[in-house]
């Protein structure tokens, strides 16, 4: 049950930053008492946690969005000013999630094994921490989430769904899309929590399905554990929100660029030494 705990925190800390929460879910878990694997389905489930505090961070922004897509989609209703760009922007949202839907349920065996070997989370980590960096530094400030297009939707999507192996991390992949494409830091990382919504409530409640109606014997972590890590997940990821959002308005995102790249190497040399095993 501790592990459970210290691993929701992690799952908390690190969700909606670019570090990778999967990442450090694993590397976290190869470190504790019989250095397993907490898993995917682990993973999966407690995301639910940090997804709460998103759904009640942004609940008036999401109730809009609903409100207003409904409203065009199933009431046909002739939306003007505001309420048409909430709308507009469901269908954004629902835009972008197709290519992780679509890839992860053709590719769920080779993410749950064979993505989760430490030297790919490693390399993952230094690589898509380089081009967060890139993306970072080079990328344009203009546009806002008002500005956002189909094509940018698909593209942030495909960007999202680049996060299914561990170490590339949502928030960062979808961050550097978005800030390759000209969007700034805020609007990035507004449109990476919706976006990410979807995905991961419905990532996470399959596999908690999976898991009540399983007898496998083989998951690290019970139900119980799990559901406690989750509940500490939604808290400690409610505090994260709050800090990020405040954060990148002034500052860029070298610090963590810095910290993905200073992890990776030092798990690719205690796998190189064999302190640790992949």
């Amino acid at each position: 049950m501790i592990e459970a705990i210290i691993l929701g925190i992690v799952q908390g800390l690190t969700e909606f930053l670019p570090i990778s929460s999967s990442a450090h879910i694993r590397i976290f878990g190869e470190f504790m008492d019989g250095a397993n694997d907490p898993g995917a389905r682990f993973t999966a489930i407690t995301q639910i946690g940090t997804e709460l505090a998103v759904l009640i961070y942004f609940r008036k922004d999401i109730a809009a969005i609903l409100r207003s897509w409904f409203g065009q989609t199933v009431q046909r209703k002739e939306l003007v000013g505001e309420a048409k760009s909430q709308a507009r922007m469901g269908w954004l949202i629902v835009i972008g999630t197709i290519p992780i839907v679509v890839l992860g349920y053709l590719g769920s065996d080779i993410i749950e094994s064979n993505l989760r070997s430490l030297w790919l989370i490693a390399t993952t980590l230094i690589v898509f921490g380089v081009i967060l960096g890139l993306a970072d530094t080079y990328g344009k400030r203009e546009r806002t989430l008002d500005q956002l297009s189909n094509r940018h939707g698909i593209l942030y999507g495909v960007a999202q769904a680049l996060a299914l192996m561990p170490g590339v991390s949502r928030s960062g992949a979808t961050i550097a899309m978005g800030r390759f494409l000209g969007y700034k830091r805020e609007a990035a990382l507004r449109y990476s929590f919706l976006l990410a919504l979807p995905a991961v409530f419905g990532s996470g409640f399959y596999q908690l399905q999976g898991a009540l109606s399983s007898s496998d014997e083989s998951n690290v972590f019970s139900l119980p554990e799990t559901a406690a890590a989750t509940t500490i997940a939604f808290v400690v990821g409610y505090l994260v929100i709050a800090w990020l959002l405040k954060f990148v308005s002034t500052r860029s995102f070298m610090p963590f660029i810095i910290y993905r790249i200073t992890l990776g190497t030092v798990i690719l040399i205690l796998l190189a030494t064999g302190v640790v095993s992949a």
